[in-house]
């Protein structure tokens, strides 16, 4: 099929990959303008606008250039800007999102279904409507969400859409035929700087969720502690504390502990959590939440 495509982040970039080499002609891609990332502050493309100038794909950061192409349809794949109706019209699309609509609706769903302690999430492959994720949807393809990390999760998801967006594409019937979304809509927020944060007066499995999303950090005596990957023990250690019990360096929730298994200290590199407490030279550490500044 001849193709417009339209995303920007690595996960997009990654299925504007598996759309050209499934020999589908991808004659624009559209994303968001090049940004200052990283502490330079110098300008950069986005990872999708480095995979169409690899594959010598024109790029543009303009809505109005899709006016100019004759295209069969456009994909979308978080974008990051909603699609106006008159677009729409002109050249229909489909969406990937990473989630089982209608829950998870909008910008972060991946980390939302991970807080809200979700079992399931998936891929849905739905046609693009100017409203937020309420298209009909063509394809869904479930997985489990078990313990992931955000990092995980999103590779697994990622690779799931790539192969739900070809099906739909390599195949008429799919693209004719829609299900209307039904059940509850929730809505999947942009992660701030609090969703990252534990406390003390957290239970272990929501602090757990919390680790799981990849920027928790905790204030000790030591300094600052980036938590890299923990899981729930069933010892226990007083709310606020941090102790080596059996073995295992425990930090303690409101009902229970959490086993640090792997961490990274301010300035240094990532380390075991046992190796971490070998320098503490304590027999226990109080521990507070860290405010995030944006990392």
């Amino acid at each position: 099929m001849r193709i417009i495509f339209l995303g920007t982040p690595e996960p997009a970039g990654r299925i504007l990959d598996s759309i050209v080499a499934a020999g589908h002609e991808v004659l624009l891609v559209i994303t968001r303008p090049d940004a200052k990332r990283g502490r330079g502050g110098t300008l950069s493309p986005s990872p999708v606008k480095e995979a169409a100038l690899r594959l010598g794909i024109p790029v543009s950061h303009e809505l109005a250039d899709l006016d100019h192409v004759n295209a069969e349809l456009g994909v979308v794949v978080a974008y990051g800007a909603i699609i106006p109706a008159v677009r729409l019209e002109k050249l229909p699309m489909l969406n990937v999102h990473f989630s089982l609509l209608p829950r998870w609706r909008g910008a972060a769903p991946v980390e939302r279904c991970i807080l809200a302690g979700d079992e399931e999430t998936g891929v849905d492959v739905m046609t693009l409507e100017p409203t937020l994720d309420t298209g009909p949807i063509h394809l869904e393809l479930v997985t489990k969400v078990a313990d992931k990390s955000a990092a995980a999760l999103l590779e697994e998801l990622t690779d799931l859409g790539a192969q739900a967006i070809v099906k739909v594409l390599n195949d008429p019937q799919l693209r004719a035929v829609s299900t209307p979304q039904s059940g509850e809509a929730t809505y999947a927020a942009k992660l701030t700087a609090a969703d990252f944060i534990i406390s003390p007066s957290l239970s272990t499995e929501h602090a757990l969720r919390v680790v799981r999303l990849g920027r928790t950090r905790i204030e000790t005596s030591k300094g600052s502690l980036r938590i890299v990957l923990a899981r729930a023990s069933e010892l226990f250690v007083a709310p606020g504390q941090i102790r080596l019990l059996e073995g295992a360096v425990l930090l303690g929730c409101a009902d229970g502990a959490l086993e640090l298994l792997e961490v990274l200290p301010s300035g240094s590199r990532i380390m075991t959590g046992s190796a971490w407490w070998a320098g503490v030279r304590d027999e226990a550490l109080d521990w507070s939440s860290v405010q995030l500044a944006g990392e």
